[in-house]
């Protein structure tokens, strides 16, 4: 999980890899490109603008040192991790995003060993994983051993960006294996930045602000 500068940048939105052209810039991340920049903080009152600069600096992804948004949904988790992914990606890192239940269900219909390493080592093989929606589903026993085993194959090697609405005192939950938690946040948390998140939806925001603006893109959504 090495840089090289003379990489392209590259991005993964929902199992989808993105190479864009040298002109493409910041790189066209689905449904909307997430550029860090001052414009992102008045959202976020309850975060530090010291630490979020100082993640902007990448040190995180230099050391693989995990990272993870633990917060309310709403509240900018993956606002915050496609940020970073994007001055990643313009670092010349290799950057993929995937939700814990894509992730899950890719590894679990794997259908014999070589093929769930193969799979294994395309998330692994970033600079910076990126594990959307962690606690909105329960894993299987055997998604939750693949989840482990991703977190494992990752310790020390590279840098995991991770958003969850869920404690980690609830892990045992949604893994179903207290044990298993507790082995896989050993190794997620030993070289981790925590950030706990606090606030209000900022979808619930804008629908006080704006009802039937709200009600309207909604609609034209489905």
């Amino acid at each position: 999980m090495s840089s090289s500068s003379s990489a392209p940048l590259r991005l993964s939105w929902k199992g989808v890899i993105v190479v864009p052209h040298n002109d493409a810039w910041p790189p066209p991340i689905c449904p909307s490109s997430k550029r860090w920049r001052r414009s992102t903080l008045p959202i976020l009152p309850s975060l530090s603008e010291r630490l979020l600069w100082e993640l902007a600096d990448l040190s995180f992804v230099q050391s693989a040192t995990n990272v993870v948004f633990l917060g309310p949904p709403g509240t900018g988790k993956t606002h915050l991790s496609l940020a970073l992914a994007v001055k990643a990606l313009a670092a010349g890192y290799s950057a993929l995003f995937t939700t814990l239940t894509q992730l899950a269900e890719a590894l679990d219909t794997a259908s014999y060993p070589s093929l769930v390493r193969q799979r294994l080592r395309r998330y692994t093989t970033p600079s910076v994983l990126i594990i959307d929606e962690v606690g909105y589903t329960k894993l299987s026993p055997g998604q939750a051993h693949h989840f482990f085993e991703l977190v494992t194959a990752c310790y020390e090697h590279g840098s995991i960006l991770l958003t969850s609405n869920t404690m980690f005192a609830a892990w045992g939950s949604l893994l179903g294996d207290e044990i298993l938690a507790s082995a896989l946040l050993d190794r997620l948390l030993h070289h981790a930045e925590v950030i706990a998140i606090n606030g209000s939806s900022y979808r619930m925001k804008e629908r006080r602000r704006d009802p039937v603006g709200a009600a309207q893109a909604e609609g034209g959504r489905k």
